[in-house]
């Protein structure tokens, strides 16, 4: 656990420098085959057809009532002539590969989902997982340390991605929203982080990471986010949903909802009184409006979280927290200073 120094100097690196995140417990999962995209693009909720090699989407994948079993990030990987002829690709230059990764917490859900419903398609699932590590630079000098680590050029759109080497073994970076993450053989993993770090990348915990994406308003799957959860509840249609492609498991909820509904509870910050736990019940008044998700202690704006809270409670609301006298102000996403 990091001492309160240590602390200070991996949240300085993550929001002034870059810090070093090893992610690589990561649920990862590849498909192949000439008909991926297709039956991929039936299951996820984000549009999928128009995918080329190098870009990439984040989505979800439902249930039938459009509830969430996780949500995943798809990168097309490229196949060239020799390999499309020999595996019967569309051609050239499409997608002959999709990288899959995911929340561990999902990873269960999403195999069993691709196995059960790739039949009669020209689909392969291949395991990822401890074959592949994945190290994320996170803060406003990420771009900077894969350059001088020599690292691969990335075009600035999020979930873009391309090959390249750092140290001398094979990587794939890939832009986002907070940095590069590179993607890399689980065996050549400390080779490419002794070259980050030699780049200036500073190691730091998980831990630290999370104080950053909780006050950037980022739920995550498992710890904010369940079965139980539709993606507008969460603020994720703009990111993960497309209102316009053709039919997805779950998709009926999903545009009903957004089209002509509310939904009953919406993503919120909290600024908390004092530090309290996950789980912990929310209430206005006498009424239950929420749990806990996930809880920090930032350095910059004390004890924070985030809750899936139900509609009647509203930014600028104070809600009593658990029993032992914390409470919490309701706050819009991201938080502010």
């Amino acid at each position: 656990m990091a001492t309160v120094d240590s602390l200070h100097a991996e949240y300085e690196a993550l929001t002034q420098g870059c810090g070093l995140v090893d992610r690589s417990e990561r649920g990862k999962l590849a498909l192949t085959g000439p008909g991926a995209v297709e039956f991929l693009n039936g299951q996820v909720t984000n549009e999928l057809a128009d995918l080329r090699p190098g870009e990439g989407r984040y989505a979800a994948f439902l249930t039938n009532k459009g509830k969430m079993l996780g949500d995943l990030r798809i990168l097309a990987v490229g196949v060239d002539t020799a390999d499309a002829l020999a595996t019967g690709s569309n051609a050239a230059g499409s997608p002959g590969e999709l990288l899959l990764d995911t929340e561990r917490v999902a990873l269960q859900a999403l195999f069993d989902m691709i196995r059960r419903y790739k039949i009669g398609y020209h689909v392969e699932l291949h395991k990822r997982t401890l074959e592949s590590g994945l190290l994320s630079l996170v803060g406003p000098s990420a771009g900077a340390c894969l350059t001088r680590a020599r690292g691969p050029e990335l075009p600035a759109a999020e979930h873009s991605h391309a090959p390249g080497e750092i140290g001398g073994v094979p990587v794939r970076a890939i832009a986002t929203a907070e940095g590069v993450d590179v993607l890399c053989d689980a065996p050549n993993l400390d080779t490419v982080r002794a070259s980050l770090t030699d780049a200036g990348a500073v190691n730091v915990e998980e831990a630290t990471a999370e104080i950053v994406r909780v006050e950037r308003g980022r739920p995550r799957y498992g710890v904010d986010l369940d079965e139980s959860v539709i993606p507008q509840e969460a603020a994720l249609n703009e990111r993960a949903v497309s209102f316009t492609k053709g039919c997805y498991v779950g998709q009926e909820t999903v545009a009903r909802l957004h089209y002509r509904g509310k939904p009953n509870r919406h993503l919120r910050g909290l600024r908390l009184t004092a530090p309290a736990a996950p789980g912990e019940e929310l209430r206005l008044g006498e009424r239950s409006v929420g749990l806990l998700g996930s809880v920090v202690e930032s350095p910059r704006l004390g004890p924070i979280a985030l809750a899936l809270v139900r509609r009647e409670a509203t930014p600028g609301d104070t809600v009593a927290v658990g029993e032992h006298g914390v409470s919490a102000q309701l706050c819009e996403l991201p938080f502010e200073a």
